[in-house]
């Protein structure tokens, strides 16, 4: 620092800091299209997982990453699996017939009660 005269220097308008020996991480360039057939590039460490959409900081629209052939990239998305709903559980521990019964018996409990119910009052 004593080579370096500060005077007459603005404070914080400028670094005093130089580039010399610093070593940028290895970077890879991703280029996504978007829907209207616009391209944009997205830089990326080269040990991040680049993602397969990306949206477009101009634009806004949402892209597709590019193979280096400009092909989109295939979706390596597994096809996810449809919820079981409560009805699919049930049928998996009881029979429709089963289930049915069930049903019957305790359309007649609440009937009895109902109409025990109407007599008291």
């Amino acid at each position: 620092m004593a080579d370096r005269s500060l005077r007459g220097m603005r404070l914080g308008s400028q670094s005093l800091q130089s580039e010399e020996g610093v070593v940028f991480s290895p970077r890879i360039t991703a280029h996504y299209r978007s829907e209207d057939g616009s391209t944009f590039e997205v830089t990326f460490s080269e040990e991040a997982e680049i993602p397969e959409t990306w949206t477009s900081p101009k634009s806004g629209k949402s892209g597709v990453l590019l193979e280096s052939d400009g092909t989109p990239v295939e979706s390596t998305k597994a096809e996810a699996k449809a919820p079981r709903t409560h009805w699919d559980m049930l049928l998996e521990r009881r029979t429709r017939a089963e289930l049915e019964e069930l049903l019957e018996e305790r359309l007649q409990y609440l009937r009895a009660r109902r109409g025990k119910q109407s007599i008291a009052s």
